[in-house]
């Protein structure tokens, strides 16, 4: 009972229920980690334009989200991969390859408004949370199977990783990946960015996925599909218009 009053978490904007039984000051310690483990393995962009604009535009972003005590930091990766990421505690990397995609100013703050609700959302602890679930419940099939046939063992063992990935993990991916959008508009809106913008870039994204051939069956996919987002965000633009505010 103390277990679930101190984890119930609401999530900012559209206000989802969560499970968070990771304290936030572990969940920052990881993402800071991480974040610096990954900046000595990948090259940093030396492009001063693209660093430039990454840092307008974050800064921008991040000041309009909710994240209590963030480490904000906007790194720019030097990398073909067209994508972005956010660690816990407000580390938000942005690879190079996405950059054509964005195209343009607005074009990037829906990126960076997707990444930075991942991290006021604390979609990471929440991650983390559900695993650490499966992991007791697969440990307690474990124990509960420990003298069976091993053959059954085996069996149980595969049906269970089928069933957690398929019937739980995946799904709460997509989830989380859908309030990152709809967290995401709002934020680009309030910081000043056209919202509309964000239903351009996620066009432009499905189209670069087509060339390049991305396809994979939905329900495997940690994303919803492309299709999908873009009818979603147009069903948000109303709210995230009246939040829209233009900054000269």
């Amino acid at each position: 009972m103390v277990l679930l009053l101190v984890s119930c978490a609401v999530e900012p904007v559209t206000g989802r229920r969560q499970f968070i039984a990771v304290a936030p000051s572990e969940d920052l310690k990881l993402g800071v980690s991480s974040f610096e483990k990954m900046k000595k393995e990948v090259p940093i962009s030396k492009d001063p334009a693209a660093n430039a604009l990454v840092q307008k535009v974050g800064r921008r972003i991040a000041a309009v989200a909710s994240l209590p005590n963030a480490q904000w930091e906007f790194v720019v990766f030097d990398s073909k991969e067209a994508n972005a990421f956010c660690l816990p505690g407000g580390k938000v990397g942005v690879f190079t390859g996405i950059l054509p995609i964005t195209q343009d100013e607005a074009g990037l703050a829906t990126v960076i408004g997707h990444e930075v609700a991942h991290a006021s959302a604390r979609h990471g602890a929440e991650r983390m949370t559900t695993a650490m679930g499966l992991q007791l419940a697969g440990d307690a099939l474990a124990a509960s199977t420990a003298n069976a046939d091993p053959r059954k063992q085996a069996a149980a063992a595969t049906v269970y990783g089928l069933a957690s990935q398929l019937g739980l993990a995946l799904p709460h991916s997509r989830l989380q990946e859908a309030s990152a959008d709809e967290i995401g508009i709002i934020y680009m809106a309030r910081a000043g960015y056209d919202p509309e913008a964000s239903v351009a870039f996620w066009q432009r994204f499905a189209e670069y996925n087509r060339r390049a051939g991305a396809q994979t069956v939905w329900f495997l996919r940690t994303h919803p599909l492309d299709e999908t987002r873009i009818e979603t965000l147009k069903k948000w633009l109303p709210r995230a218009k009246q939040e829209f505010k233009p900054q000269p």
